[in-house]
């Protein structure tokens, strides 16, 4: 039976080696290819992503950089008039909250860095209110069955190994969407895009998963999202922690198995 087609995943003829011997296979590869994000006409950003879900991309990634603030600011997302290839376009209400040009923000993004060339650093940071969430909201127990429970909604990364993902959580412990890119910070992009374009952002009391690391970025997508934390199953930076304590947010790593480590809001814990 034919595999289905899936935007995420490219097939790969190589050479496995082992224990005396050596053969020709098929593989299976994430697939990695630019977009060009285009805002009521104008080119913005170009950024490495994994195809699929690139509506999603452009909404979370403009959500995350404090761009626009919520679905009411997006008239419509979706391919170029003349259906340029790895190009799509958002079409705003009233235009984007601030000018990235006139701060000398260049967003020439890789699959692994998503600050990467950005004008100056003082605009790498962006401001956002203290999180609002619950103290006492969240359960160890949900904290501890998120990754086991993405990671079941991983399709992408069970058929290639490359893939990184965020999945949205309520409080109580409920799904809300999984989202995969070569990119992490793409993958972060995708979630927060998709809850926006279904309606809902800012997204007070949800809780993201990462499959990976915390970043400073993904720590300051959280916080501009409302979200009441993140939940890695790798280790955070110092700039993620630092962020994470200023902002009020639950900053839990190495989330695995029946432990995990605290890094931040500890008072948001039913413990």
């Amino acid at each position: 039976m034919a595999t289905a087609f899936d935007p995420h995943v490219a097939r790969a003829f190589i050479e496995r080696f082992g224990p005396g011997a050596r053969e020709q296979v098929a593989d299976e590869v994430a697939v990695e290819e630019p977009l060009e994000i285009r805002v009521d006409g104008a080119a913005l950003a170009v950024t490495m992503r994994t195809p699929g879900e690139d509506e999603e991309l452009a909404a979370g990634f403009l959500a995350g950089e404090g761009l626009i603030g919520g679905p009411g600011e997006v008239a419509s997302v979706g391919l170029t008039p003349d259906f340029a290839v790895n190009v799509i376009e958002i079409r705003t209400r009233g235009g984007l909250r601030r000018d990235p040009a006139a701060e000398e923000r260049r967003f020439y993004l890789t699959s692994s860095c998503g600050v990467c060339g950005k004008g100056a650093l003082e605009f790498v940071r962006q401001e956002a209110p203290e999180s609002k969430a619950t103290p006492g909201a969240l359960a160890p127990e949900t904290v501890l069955a998120a990754p086991p429970r993405a990671r079941a909604e991983q399709v992408g990364f069970a058929r290639t190994g490359g893939l990184h993902a965020t999945a949205l959580f309520e409080a109580g412990g409920d799904l809300l969407v999984v989202r995969e890119d070569v990119g992490r910070h793409n993958a972060m992009d995708k979630a927060l895009g998709a809850m926006l374009l279904a309606g809902r952002y800012p997204l007070p009391g949800v809780f993201a998963c990462l499959s990976g690391r915390a970043s400073f970025e993904l720590v300051q997508k959280a916080s501009l999202a409302g979200l009441a934390g993140l939940v890695a199953v790798g280790a955070p930076s110092s700039l993620a922690v630092d962020l994470a304590r200023e902002r009020g947010l639950l900053l839990c790593g190495f989330v695995r198995g029946e432990s995990f480590n605290v890094y931040s809001g500890a008072e948001r814990l039913a413990i």
